[in-house]
């Protein structure tokens, strides 16, 4: 399946979601939060900023999806994002693990391994990141949050994860990867330049629970769909922009004004395996 065939789907989930506006609770790092509650809102999705364990049970029975991002874990932290995620799941809710940085620390890795084992639907990473939390690296290889792996080194290493997860994994990069241990979909949309933008990445994962809210029954055409509206969205703000600061403001407005020819004419969709 080619661009052409994946973009009618794409345009379906993006209209969806601003049809439904699914409320999605995100648990995520301080300096995200603005990005990704913005991000969510432009698509036409309702973001929850809603972390404290003593808020869960109340509240999360009533969200569409979840997002994790450990970005800033604590030990405060990890006890809410376990629960929400463990609800999330008994109730059937989809929801997306961010494991941001995870071999900086051994603390970060176990709490990661642990996430994973409350079956995510889909995690989100970039090629260092998903290597490691697959067990193919050893801890302490990471540039941070960063990458130090192209998306298309980590290929072998989210077929792996997802077959033992069960997850659809993402891998984000010049190309982003979505496999669920099976087939393998490469999104080209994006642009290096929101590399430079802190929690760009986030945000992306807080976009796809968003989609997988609309459509929790098929998770990697969910997932492909929302980064491919995030990559198009991307491209449309660095025409506009005069770098990563005017980026940031022209991704959220784009993504806002995406119409039906710009997203059907935009689409870059590849079947890899």
């Amino acid at each position: 399946m080619e661009s052409k065939e994946w973009s009618s789907g794409v345009w379906t989930h993006l209209t969806a979601v601003r049809r439904q506006s699914p409320l999605v609770q995100c648990i995520t790092n301080f300096v995200s939060m603005d990005l990704v509650a913005n991000t969510l809102l432009s698509a036409g999705a309702s973001p929850a900023m809603v972390h404290s364990v003593a808020e869960v049970a109340d509240f999360t029975p009533h969200i569409h999806a979840l997002f994790v991002n450990v970005g800033t874990l604590t030990p405060d932290w990890l006890p809410s994002m376990k629960a929400a995620a463990e609800l999330a799941a008994q109730l059937g809710k989809p929801w997306v693990l961010d494991p941001a940085a995870v071999s900086c620390s051994g603390f970060r890795l176990k709490a990661c391994l642990e996430l994973v084992e409350l079956k995510p639907s889909v995690i989100k990473g970039n090629g260092s990141e998903i290597i490691a939390l697959s067990g193919s690296a050893s801890q302490g290889q990471t540039k941070g949050a960063d990458s130090s792996h192209e998306s298309t080194e980590a290929i072998e290493a989210a077929k792996s994860l997802a077959l033992s997860s069960g997850a659809v994994v993402a891998v984000s990069g010049a190309v982003d990867i979505v496999t669920d241990g099976k087939r393998v979909i490469g999104v080209h949309n994006g642009t290096k330049m929101m590399q430079r933008i802190t929690a760009t990445g986030c945000s992306l994962a807080g976009l796809v629970a968003a989609f997988l809210a609309v459509d929790p029954l098929q998770p990697l055409e969910a997932t492909v769909s929302a980064m491919s509206v995030f990559g198009i969205a991307g491209e449309l703000g660095e025409e506009l922009a005069n770098g990563p600061a005017s980026l940031k403001m022209h991704l959220i407005d784009s993504l806002y004004g995406l119409d039906e020819t710009t997203v059907l004419s935009r689409v870059r969709i590849t079947r890899l395996g």
